[in-house]
């Protein structure tokens, strides 16, 4: 099941069959169609509606911008409401989120090629999109008030959601979207300057708010309903890699909701009437497994062998300069040995997924973050064509990468129930597969474990001549879609990230990588490559400063070669944190300063001791530099986030395995940050007119490394084996 679609990504592309009703025209590639597909959220049979792709307009007066991206608590939905409403001057509180059908030739990621949300990449590749579509939809507003009042386009004007003539007539954006359907699209809508905008770069509460703050019905998966829908949990292997040989279901058929009890080729699915019957019943399965393919080695074997492939030569993944001359030339070499545990996302709603397949036609209901690979897996599963099937993006109760996989396992797991369902006799139903939070936590599909070698070597004065890179891990993409596009040369920039671009000027510098094999799943996590390579790099900055002499702030600004806005963030947090100021007793400061998805991030952590030697985080001081800032008090909320979620990770989480079999179960066992743990935190946004990048993920990395450096200020050593709980610091 894990590699169902094995043709590279850029073929998983629906049908063009699917896309005959969008041909209206375009905006500088941008697609605006008058007519959307069935999958369209808004109803397509009244005249007075305005339908393009990205943005309906409403009779009731109500905006609806439909985001090709997943929402799952990072506030994309409410970035790109933002945009669309300031081009298109209406009241920002009619303008409400939707979500895009799965359609890869209109709503495709224009960053990576297929619809689908990662990489912090919303609001980079939609900036000039949506705004674009705002700007097209009042052009085409304005020219149909023009015309059904007889008077010049020019003399018209928009705001605040009212189109109006200095003759006194006037009308509310609903009022004209009809007219403005007939309307052409214009080929290139002029777009605000910046001294125009009026919602674009200033702070607005989110707008999934409201909804999920009252419990509206039907926002998550774990709440979907509709009638006649059967609830399944699924019985799979304790150790991955392992498939069901037989099962005893007797106890489990006598429980009173238990539908049915059927094998599919990676467990025993129990489908029941709710949740507690399916599990209840799941747990009196009898079940034999045949794990001769399975995982069956404990983590420390595992990571023996990533240590051992960092000793050998790989895979290069940069080389400048003679790194041999400067290793055996050198006055002294520090030689540095890490390891990083698999970390489980850990979000709040575990996975789910709803399908309803009559045979010809399939329709889901999930949190679909890569919906071209979802759409082509469904269908090869199902055996039907792509057009079949209708993908209804839901609201995601977070993310941190693990709905985003290159296999599509829910979907292949749900389309395999249905068909045993099927196959058993049962007419069909919808049905909806609940993952259950120890599902989760030891399913797999982990930030990968890792082992990384450092060798820096110094001359006579301790200056740096040369940066030694080795790391080991299993590839997040190879034997994916994905390895066509992310891994050229056969290299997986995923993994080396972070490190293998850095813009610390070393006069010669190496980086290998090796490939790890093993049947435990990895994925992408909350900065992917990053969480470990700023770590290395920001503590190894630190040591390299302490050889040399020098402040850690200093010494960085004069290694960074040709990267201003790095050095400009990190002056920005040195300076905001009073670096140079002296600390109270028993305080100590570390920094790091690190780029990941083009947004540059310097932290600085204040700690202290507890009685009990673990340290806790009094402050964090934060400079980010994200380009044009859409909405700041999102990106302050973001920082913050990936602030604490890197903390607890270094703090205490790690996924283990003994023989073969995870350890953690749930938050008992892989206990997230505690609101104790939690540092005041201040975040200082750099002002530019760079465009967009990221936010939602780079928070994360330099948290551990100013962390790190921090305890090192204050003892002498770092940390180089997380999470600081092996060390009783935690």
């Amino acid at each position: 099941m894990l590699n169902l679609l094995k043709k590279p990504l850029e073929q998983a592309q629906p049908s063009r069959r699917t896309f005959l009703k969008m041909s209206a025209g375009t905006v500088g590639g941008l697609v605006l169609a008058l007519n959307m597909p069935r999958a369209a959220t808004a109803a397509a049979n009244s005249n007075a509606e305005f339908l393009q792709p990205f943005v309906h307009i409403l009779p009731d007066n109500s905006v609806i911008v439909l985001s090709k991206h997943l929402d799952m608590g990072q506030g994309t939905a409410s970035g790109l409401v933002t945009l669309v409403a300031d081009e298109l001057d209406a009241a920002r509180e009619q303008v409400k989120p939707g979500f895009a059908p799965s359609n890869t030739a209109v709503y495709k990621n224009l960053l990576f090629g297929a619809q689908g949300t990662g990489g912090s990449t919303a609001m980079a590749n939609s900036f000039l999109q949506y705004r674009q579509a705002g700007a097209a939809a009042k052009a085409m507003i304005v020219a149909a008030a023009a015309e059904d009042w007889d008077v010049p386009a020019s003399e018209i004007t928009v705001s605040n959601g009212v189109v109006s003539h200095p003759s006194g007539k006037n009308a509310r954006l609903g009022e004209l979207a009809g007219l403005a359907a007939k309307q052409e699209v214009p080929a290139e809508p002029v777009l605000k300057t910046p001294d125009q905008w009026v919602y674009i770069g200033k702070s607005f509460p989110r707008v999934d708010v409201p909804n999920k703050s009252h419990g509206a019905p039907n926002t998550y998966t774990m709440d979907f309903q509709r009638d006649d829908l059967l609830v399944a949990t699924v019985a799979r292997s304790p150790r991955f890699g392992g498939v069901p040989k037989s099962f005893d279901a007797t106890e489990a058929k006598a429980v009173p909701g238990v539908v049915d009890v059927v094998m599919i080729p990676n467990g025993v699915a129990v489908v029941a009437t709710s949740t507690w019957p399916a599990i209840k019943a799941r747990d009196l399965l009898t079940i034999e497994w045949d794990d001769s393919a399975a995982e069956t080695r404990s983590s420390g074997a595992m990571m023996s062998e990533m240590k051992e492939l960092t000793t050998k030569p790989q895979k290069t993944v940069r080389s400048d300069g003679d790194i041999a001359a400067a290793l055996d030339g050198a006055a002294k070499v520090i030689e540095v040995d890490y390891d990083f545990p698999f970390l489980a996302h850990g979000a709040m709603e575990p996975l789910d997924i709803a399908l309803f397949f009559d045979g010809e036609n399939a329709e889901f209901w999930f949190g679909s973050q890569l919906q071209t690979v979802d759409h082509a897996v469904a269908a090869q599963v199902l055996g039907i064509a792509m057009e079949n099937v209708k993908i209804n993006t839901l609201w995601a109760g977070g993310s941190f990468g693990r709905r985003a996989q290159g296999d599509s396992h829910p979907v292949a797991e749900i389309c395999m129930l249905s068909k045993a369902m099927t196959a058993a006799g049962h007419k069909p139903q919808p049905i909806k597969i609940v993952w259950t939070r120890e599902d989760d936590m030891e399913g797999g599909y982990y930030r990968p474990m890792s082992a990384h070698k450092l060798k820096a070597s110094l001359d006579a004065d301790g200056n740096v001549t040369g940066f030694d890179y080795n790391i080991a891990a299993k590839s997040i993409v190879k034997g994916t879609p994905f390895e066509a596009v992310l891994m050229p040369g056969g290299v997986d920039h995923n993994m080396t990230e972070g490190a293998s671009d850095t813009t610390y000027a070393f006069p010669a510098m190496q980086m290998e990588q090796a490939f790890a094999e093993t049947p435990v799943p990895v994925l992408w996590w909350r900065s992917v490559g990053h969480t470990h390579t700023a770590y290395v790099m920001e503590t190894m900055m630190d040591r390299l400063a302490r050889e040399a002499g020098k402040d850690p702030v200093a010494y960085r600004l004069e290694m960074i070669k040709d990267d201003p806005r790095k050095a400009n963030v990190l002056k920005l947090a040195a300076e905001k944190a009073g670096w140079n100021d002296p600390l109270p007793e028993g305080r100590y400061r570390g920094v790091a300063a690190h780029k990941s998805f083009e947004t540059y991030v310097a932290e600085i952590a204040e700690i202290s001791f507890r009685d009990d030697g673990t340290v806790k985080v009094e402050k964090v001081v934060c400079a980010v530099d994200c380009g044009i800032p859409i909405n700041p008090d999102n990106i302050k909320a973001q920082i913050e986030g990936g602030i604490g979620y890197g903390l607890g990770a270094i703090l205490r989480n790690e996924v283990t395995l003994t023989d073969g079999v995870v350890d953690q179960t749930n938050f008992d066992t892989y206990m997230p940050l505690r609101m104790s743990d939690m540092p005041e935190i201040e975040v200082h946004i750099v002002p530019s007119t760079e465009a967009p990048t990221g936010i939602g993920e780079p928070g994360t990395p330099p948290i551990g490394p100013a962390v790190a450096n921090a305890i090192a200020a204050a003892k002498g050593e770092w940390i180089t084996s997380l999470p600081l709980s092996k060390h009783g610091m935690a």
